[in-house]
């Protein structure tokens, strides 16, 4: 295993679980920007547990762990009248279906389900998770400036550099370069504002995903090792039926990461093509393709990464247990939840 840089991997061959902030997790979604009535769920998140399960969970402590709620056990849990269902209650059991907690899951699936949230700035990557997929927007930060300057040489590398463009103190520069823009989109300047918020947030929403399944690749190559390792061990290699599960698993987890890596690829080869040919249509088809496809990323990308970093909290190196925990690892934890990856897999 190679050493791995970045906010979420520790160097000398160690594999931390991916920790991201709540509002930036696949997993996680922090019930404090919802309509929630009982103060004392107010502050709780429901998660998505190693059985890919959604849960309630009340506290989280370093010393107690994780205290996990089911959500038909909260009516007794909070003594709520019987006889008709809560209104959180309700909430809660139609948000548990939902198969991704990410910012962009979200957004479609409570807008769906009619549920409005206090800050809408709450569905928003936050400003840490921004900057960290900043080499990730560039991609779409180029062509965007090279819309604005043609083949003249910027230094603008970033898309906030971009919208600085248009808030110039020149108030003429900045009036010439929405002129120059909306021209180029065939579009009233009027517009222009929308576009670039379109555009930002729809190729954030990318940048995140690719972003996330790129972190994944160290975990793969773990979890296939340890696959390796238990069918080579003499002592477990004539049990038929941890054969036949590791198969599945590795055969699942194959399948997932093939299956959003051409998903993505798709999408950024639509992406290529509007480039070379920007126009207002072409956008909003490019932005439809990707916002058809935001809960099925999702959903996959949110199965691996509990997966992965339920398997690197067990064996955070490859010397952190031999074949048999490995093996009993497989059967008793990796194995729970195949059949939800499987529809996952599945669906879209």
């Amino acid at each position: 295993m190679k050493p791995i840089q970045g906010r979420n991997f520790v160097t000398q061959d160690i594999l931390a679980p991916i920790e991201d902030s709540d509002i930036d997790s696949l997993f996680i979604l922090p019930l404090n920007i919802l309509p929630i009535e009982t103060v004392l769920l107010q502050p709780a998140r429901m998660i998505k547990n190693s059985h890919l399960q959604s849960v309630v969970e009340i506290f989280r402590d370093d010393q107690a762990g994780s205290g996990q709620l089911s959500v038909e056990a909260l009516p007794q849990k909070f003594a709520w009248p019987e006889g008709c269902v809560h209104p959180d209650h309700a909430l809660l059991r139609q948000l548990a279906l939902l198969p991704s907690f990410d910012v962009y899951s979200l957004r479609i699936a409570l807008r769906h389900c009619g549920i409005q949230v206090s800050d809408i700035d709450s569905l928003q990557l936050s400003e840490r998770k921004r900057a960290e997929l900043g080499q990730y927007m560039l991609a779409f930060t180029r062509p965007l400036v090279k819309m604005i300057f043609g083949n003249e040489t910027t230094d603008i590398t970033s898309f906030e550099g971009v919208i600085r463009l248009f808030q110039d103190p020149d108030v003429a520069l900045a009036r010439e370069r929405l002129g120059n823009l909306a021209r180029r989109l065939d579009v009233p300047v009027t517009e222009i504002p929308q576009f670039l918020e379109d555009y930002g947030d729809t190729f954030l929403s990318l940048s995140y995903f690719r972003h996330c399944l790129d972190r994944l690749a160290p975990y793969f190559g773990a979890c296939i090792r340890a696959l390796t390792m238990v069918r080579n061990s003499y002592q477990l290699k004539r049990d038929f039926n941890l054969m036949r599960s590791c198969d599945l698993i590795e055969s699942v987890l194959g399948g997932l990461r093939s299956g959003i890596s051409d998903r993505l690829a798709v999408i950024e080869n639509h992406t290529r093509h509007l480039f070379n040919n920007m126009t207002q249509e072409e956008f909003r088809a490019v932005k439809a393709l990707i916002e058809r496809q935001h809960v099925t990323i999702g959903a996959i990308l949110c199965n691996l990464t509990v997966k992965l970093n339920s398997f690197a909290r067990t064996f955070p190196h490859d010397n952190a247990g031999g074949p048999v925990k490995r093996a009993d690892f497989m059967q008793n934890e990796m194995i729970k939840g195949i059949d939800i990856m499987r529809r996952v897999a599945r669906s879209g």
